[in-house]
């Protein structure tokens, strides 16, 4: 089995940016609108938006399973208050259910947390239950930096975020550490601030006691972890300076990257650095690059061709990034999908 642990409603209906839309319009009159009662999307809608995109690329590819969440630069935490952002999370989330109820053996849910910036996390707990125990999601996606690139909030070793890694804990999930648009002018959203942030999350946890304190704690690190495998030597170093002498021990018992790497030579390094037991398949079919790659004729998200192209990776690390890795990191796929 192949699973892919990142993928997004990037297709959903354009009802759903509609009533989007028309909420940012009245945050300051609430009363005028919209209800949620008012969105209005089929099942056939539903159907037509996942099997002519994301099921219809998996089929080609070979994917057997997706980790599917709504679309990240949709969650937009920095746009009104708590209250908006519970509102849209629930829709969010109940839609992707809705995908995971119409194709339940190709899909299985991440979800959105109603974050808010500066507001107490606790407050994400009841959606990120109900997401978990009510639609059987197995993940949840945590924005630390739900200012929208403006980072007001703590870093993620601070107990600010307890309330979240308590529940995970509890619940036993895994976060993927994924931030959503940028409104700021200096950071592109997927160019940029994805990036940023995925580099930003790591060297908070090494500058922090986040595993000692939380040692069941499972973060998984999007886009290739940003720059760290890149500048691995630079974070080896800086951890010296900081009395750490073994950064592995440190985080890599906590921390995985996904293979959202859209080149041959990103992939090639991402596995010479990162052992294999901490690295997932993922490809973000359709994210941030949709299209082809015109020095190979492939599409740039194609990611289970690079891997497969990876002569220094033996059959058996290939299988555990391509299915094992998951199973132990969102271990609750098991109970849907037995091994």
């Amino acid at each position: 089995m192949i699973i892919d642990c990142h993928g997004h409603y990037t297709t959903a209906p354009k009802a759903l940016r509609a009533w989007r839309d028309a909420q940012i319009e009245n945050l300051n009159t609430p009363e005028l609108g919209p209800k949620v009662s008012d969105l209005k999307i089929s099942d056939d809608e539903i159907r037509e938006s996942i099997e002519l995109n994301q099921l219809a690329r998996m089929k080609e590819r070979g994917i057997d399973v997706t980790i599917f969440s709504p679309q990240a630069s949709f969650m937009t935490h920095h746009i009104g208050d708590f209250n908006t952002s519970a509102t849209w999370a629930a829709i969010c989330n109940e839609l992707c259910y809705r995908v995971t109820q119409l194709f339940p053996k190709n899909f299985i849910g991440a979800a959105m947390l109603p974050q808010s910036p500066g507001v107490d996390t606790s407050t994400c707990l009841p959606e990120m239950r109900k997401c978990i125990n009510e639609y059987g999601f197995v993940a949840i996606n945590l924005n630390p930096d739900p200012s929208g690139g403006h980072w007001r909030d703590p870093p993620l070793g601070h107990s600010y975020w307890h309330p979240i890694y308590l529940e995970m804990i509890a619940l036993d999930v895994p976060a993927m550490i994924h931030v959503s648009t940028s409104c700021n002018d200096c950071f592109h959203t997927t160019g940029a601030h994805y990036l940023n942030a995925d580099t930003t999350a790591f060297m908070q946890c090494l500058t922090s006691d986040l595993f000692a304190k939380f040692p069941a704690l499972r973060f998984l690190i999007p886009h290739g972890g940003g720059a760290v495998p890149y500048h691995w030597g630079r974070f080896r170093g800086l951890a010296r300076e900081m009395n750490i002498p073994d950064i592995h021990q440190k985080l890599l018992n906590n921390i995985y990257f996904d293979t959202c790497v859209y080149h041959q030579p990103g992939i090639n390094l991402l596995t010479e650095v990162i052992p294999a037991k901490n690295i997932l398949f993922a490809s973000e079919t359709f994210g941030a690059v949709k299209g082809i790659d015109p020095d190979t004729g492939f599409y740039f998200d194609d990611t289970r061709r690079y891997l497969k192209a990876v002569d220094g990776l033996s059959q058996q690390e290939k299988e555990m990034i391509f299915e094992g890795n998951a199973r132990k990191v969102f271990s609750r796929l098991n109970a849907r999908f037995p091994a």
